[in-house]
């Protein structure tokens, strides 16, 4: 069992610069006096103090940081109090707004206005005022101005004395404000390539106009050679290097080396190895974050890191032909756990895939787990399963397999050695335990590097990934003339007997970590069957979270006037814009229009 002494108590911390954003509430009113606003002033502050503390009970940011709700100090009647609003918005940190109403309001005095804040309306389903008809007036504006914003009104009506938040009503409360959180967290923050291009993956030619224009990311970059300087001159904290050692060598597990005999390494070159790959990782995190404890030990600059929420190392080939990859350090980075404890985990791409430490960024703050990285390598039909092995696929994996697996970015928490009502789970850092570390820790092997890959050595883990875990693998592509397109797939996580996997696994890098994925299929179009989901994969990685979370992905993308060109959520579950209907009457086509019409977010 791994060694877990010293394990911390979690303690949620925001570890990027700036305030976290705050969901700011608009009460808007009947702004007719002598009698009309008088008479709604306190149903309509219920209702914002209503949807705050929906907000305020339900959600939390990536970080684990409570999300806080800012209220307009009073209802919103005209075009002042909406200025006004907007101000204390401004001071307070407000990164998306909800506008929550009863009654009939004037629509464009009343409507929010800030362009970069994502926008909803909820229009309260009551007969005894017109709560519909603003709602339906105020989005049209919205429309007209070209400032999208969503629509939230209840299926059923409601009494005007009931404060509860209809079901389906907190369904797009919480869709809307977890997308709008995650584009919130997103601004003003940077992407950390270190390195440039690996071995010619397209998705590792940084595009800086694509992050600032669709996430409002700068892009930050730093050669390899940095992590060099700072071993060759000892810029980490060396109480921090000593506490990891000790903690990796009680607690990952060296397993097979398939190496030929000839090109084993030595006892004493792997030690050599696993200090570097060590130092190597606290580096990388100090070149994302920063670490105060570099100035304290005079290296001030170094210090500050590049405050990059997600980052990419190049490793092949320029590295890994004559130093230890990155595959322990992109690995740790991106479980929720190392040498410090149970964290936060990052987002750290393979080969500096930029298009695929996007969607591992957007599954990050829509849920605040851990996000996986896995080449999409191979699909497995039943028939060539059977003919390999002899086994007939059943159940979830009836319809066939795809091969996910990759040698670096794949968390400890692809395990599923996590658990959420007794069933295999990756879990929201604060809520993992130290026995689930263990067992995190207990099922990952660290595997020599092949040499014929990794010249320069290194280790990679090595696990299988338990059955049963919902999860979608997503992909950001760039398509010249169109732009970005997101790609979503939900299915399920599933095992093979032992024996079967071995054989399919044996046939390619054995030492890498595995997820057998089965998607759900709908019959149709990508989705018709489990080849069909492989032929459409726009690239050769995968990003996955653990859920299906494909409709906060769409969501999401909405805001961000990224267009969806696979998925297989159910049609009632997308939720976008309301003046998406007016691009047409086929969900995927008015997705695209309307993404090309209003353009990118920050452009």
């Amino acid at each position: 069992m791994a060694d877990l002494t010293g394990m911390n108590c979690v303690q949620p911390v925001n570890r990027m610069m700036g305030e976290l954003p705050k969901i700011g509430i608009r009460p808007t009113i009947d702004g007719r006096r002598e009698g009309v606003r008088e008479s709604l002033e306190e149903q309509v502050m219920n209702m914002a103090q209503a949807a705050a503390e929906l907000i305020s009970s339900k959600l939390t940011h990536a970080c684990g940081l409570p999300v806080e709700c800012v209220i307009a100090d009073s209802c919103i009647g005209g075009a002042t109090e909406s200025a006004m609003c907007a101000d204390k918005f401004e001071r307070e940190g407000v990164g998306v707004s909800l506008t929550v109403t009863p009654c009939w309001c004037y629509g464009a005095e009343t409507m929010d206005m800030n362009p970069y804040l994502p926008k909803a309306v909820w229009g309260f389903n009551g007969t005894e005022r017109p709560g519909a008809v603003y709602l339906a007036a105020v989005l049209a504006g919205h429309s007209q101005k070209g400032l999208p914003a969503f629509g939230i009104y209840g299926k059923d009506v409601q009494d005007k004395s009931d404060t509860s938040i209809p079901e389906d009503v907190e369904e797009k409360i919480l869709r809307f404000v977890r997308a709008g959180l995650a584009v919130a967290t997103m601004r003003n923050k940077s992407y950390l390539s270190i390195g440039s291009v690996s071995m010619g993956i397209a998705g590792s030619i940084v595009n800086p106009q694509f992050f600032q224009d669709y996430l409002g990311i700068r892009c930050e970059a730093v050669d390899m050679t940095e992590i060099i300087r700072r071993v060759n001159e000892n810029i980490f904290d060396p109480e921090e290097f000593a506490k990891a050692m000790e903690w990796t060598k009680a607690n990952c597990i060296e397993g097979e080396d398939y190496n030929k005999s000839n090109e084993k390494k030595s006892a004493e070159e792997k030690a050599e190895i696993w200090e570097y790959v060590v130092k190597m990782t606290i580096i990388c995190r100090d070149l994302m974050i920063g670490n105060p404890r570099l100035a304290e030990i005079g290296f001030g600059e170094e210090a500050l890191g590049h405050n990059a929420i997600a980052a990419g190392f190049q490793g092949q080939r320029q590295w890994t032909d004559h130093m230890p990859n990155g595959d322990f350090m992109e690995t740790i980075l991106n479980s929720s756990f190392d040498w410090n404890g149970i964290r936060e985990s990052f987002v750290m791409a393979t080969e500096n895939d930029t298009l695929n430490a996007v969607p591992m960024l957007f599954g990050h703050l829509l849920t605040g787990t851990s996000q996986g990285f896995s080449d999409v390598r191979t699909y497995w039909s039943p028939e060539a399963v059977k003919r390999v092995s002899g086994f007939e696929l059943d159940g979830l994996a009836a319809n066939g397999i795809i091969h996910l697996i990759n040698s670096g970015s794949t968390t400890m928490d692809g395990t599923g050695q996590q658990e959420i009502d007794n069933k295999a789970a990756m879990k929201q850092y604060w809520e993992i335990t130290p026995k689930e570390v263990g067992k995190c820790l207990d099922e990952t092997k660290w595997c020599a590097a092949i040499t014929e890959y990794f010249r320069g050595g290194g280790f990679s883990s090595q696990f299988t990934t338990k059955a049963g875990m919902p999860m979608t693998m997503s992909r950001i592509n760039l398509i010249k003339g169109l732009g970005p397109v997101l790609q979503i797939a939900e299915g399920y996580t599933v095992e093979l007997p032992p024996e079967v996997h071995d054989v399919l696994n044996e046939r390619t890098n054995p030492t890498w970590p595995t997820t057998w994925f089965a998607p759900r299929l709908t019959g149709k179009g990508a989705f018709t069957d489990v080849y069909s989901v492989m032929a459409n994969w726009g690239a050769n990685h995968g990003a996955f979270s653990y859920g299906h979370i494909g409709a906060d992905l769409i969501t999401l993308a909405s805001m961000l006037r990224i267009p969806v060109c696979m998925h297989n959520v159910t049609e009632e579950k997308i939720y976008r814009p309301s003046t998406w209907s007016a691009f047409g009457m086929d969900s995927e086509g008015s997705d695209y229009r309307a993404c090309e019409t209003f353009g990118p977010l920050y452009n």
